[in-house]
């Protein structure tokens, strides 16, 4: 079956079980072909969230088409506590009147949040905070514990507020679970992005090097953080009748790669043509040619690919906490019991900031603006 269009949900679960992520998925086949002797290993149809490889651990494309907002950066419809809806324009996800996610815990992984359009309200535990959108990119390293909340103020009441995002997870190794939480704000202006093929091509960079292009520093102690692991994450906008070819990654056949095709009508990847959204895992040591039909492709393909060297060690995930064994699960469940974390130091759990306060990130009690015209809202530098 064919997947439902774009509109897809940013399943940041909260305190949501794993089994319970899984029922998000749709309907469809997920049949899986073997392919030797070639750049492709191995096509299976896109799931939602996206299936992923070591070292990633969730991947979700999020599209909402918010209204205007009613003066108060509210939604014209009251959220159900789980609006998680596919088929829906936009979705509340667990807010009530301001759609997104009040407070939640993690441990044990990093969030990377990647906008394309839209605005996210950050606050956290540590008492950091942030606006974004628009291009800008989040990078939370969770660690030995955070809680935060991701929401999505309808800031503007005379026009649309549609939001565009990816949220991706990467798991962090044994060593490094316990770590100091951190968070890092990459405003658009500084996020490297590549044109090629005479502009038929657009990649912009969110984590690794592509044609040219480099991904701003994560956090130190993330996976990413050492180039020796080939973390790469790259979105790719292709126009009809586009052709680039993918570059063997330095770490060769050792780093896992996978390109998902996710909108569009057709796309032909190492010499197969698909026309229905996959997931398709790469040889990483050999380069890969990428093509759009000039005729039948309709509207841009839109193509997200992430690769790194493998972690290699056990997973062991429920809800917001990854781990490496189960009892260090239940350990995260009783340390969060006991501390909540350093407590919530906001007075809303759906904490939002005034509609026309800039883009801005609050870290260790220094705020800096980020880019943007009046204010911060409106001139801003879209993909």
């Amino acid at each position: 079956r064919a997947l439902p269009s774009a509109r897809h949900f940013l399943a940041d679960p909260g305190l949501r079980t794993s089994l319970k992520l899984r029922c998000f998925r749709p309907r469809q086949r997920t049949d899986i072909v073997a392919m030797s002797a070639t750049v492709v290993r191995k096509v299976s149809g896109l799931q939602f969230p996206f299936q992923t490889p070591d070292p990633f651990l969730f991947c979700v494309y999020h599209y909402d088409e918010y209204p205007a907002g009613d003066g108060k950066m509210r939604a014209p419809k009251r959220g159900n506590g789980a609006d998680f809806d596919p088929n829906a324009p936009y979705r509340m996800y667990h807010g009530e009147r301001v759609p997104g996610f009040p407070q939640h815990p993690h441990r044990g992984f990093e969030t990377v949040t990647a906008t394309m359009k839209g605005i996210v309200d950050h606050t956290d535990s540590l008492g950091n905070a942030g606006r974004y959108g628009h291009g800008d990119v989040q990078w939370m390293t969770a660690g030995s514990g955070i809680v935060h909340g991701e929401m999505f103020p309808l800031v503007h009441d005379d026009g649309d507020n549609h939001l565009r995002l990816f949220q991706i997870w990467l798991n962090l190794p044994s060593a490094k679970k316990m770590a100091k939480p951190a968070f890092v704000m990459h405003w658009a202006p500084d996020v490297q992005r590549a044109t090629v093929d005479n502009g038929n091509v657009q990649a912009v960079v969110w984590a690794g090097t592509l044609f040219g292009a480099k991904g701003q520093p994560p956090p130190p102690d993330s996976w990413a953080h050492d180039d020796a692991n080939d973390v790469g994450i790259y979105f790719l906008t292709c126009a009809p009748g586009a052709s680039v070819t993918l570059p063997a990654a330095k770490g060769g056949a050792s780093t896992n790669r996978t390109l998902y095709f996710f909108e569009g009508e057709r796309v032909e990847v190492g010499g197969k043509v698909f026309s229905s959204k996959s997931a398709i895992d790469l040889d990483a040591s050999i380069e890969c040619a990428i093509s759009v039909p000039a005729a039948g492709a309709g509207k841009e393909t839109l193509l997200l690919v992430l690769q790194g060297k493998p972690i290699g060690e056990p997973v062991a995930q429920h809800g917001p906490f990854v781990m490496n064994t189960r009892a260090e699960i239940q350990q995260a469940f009783s340390d969060y019991q006991q501390t909540r974390f350093g407590g919530w130091p906001w007075p809303d759990d759906a904490m939002t900031f005034p509609k026309n306060k800039p883009r801005f990130a609050l870290v260790d009690g220094v705020e800096t603006l980020g880019p943007g015209g009046m204010p911060g809202l409106k001139g801003h530098h879209e993909l």
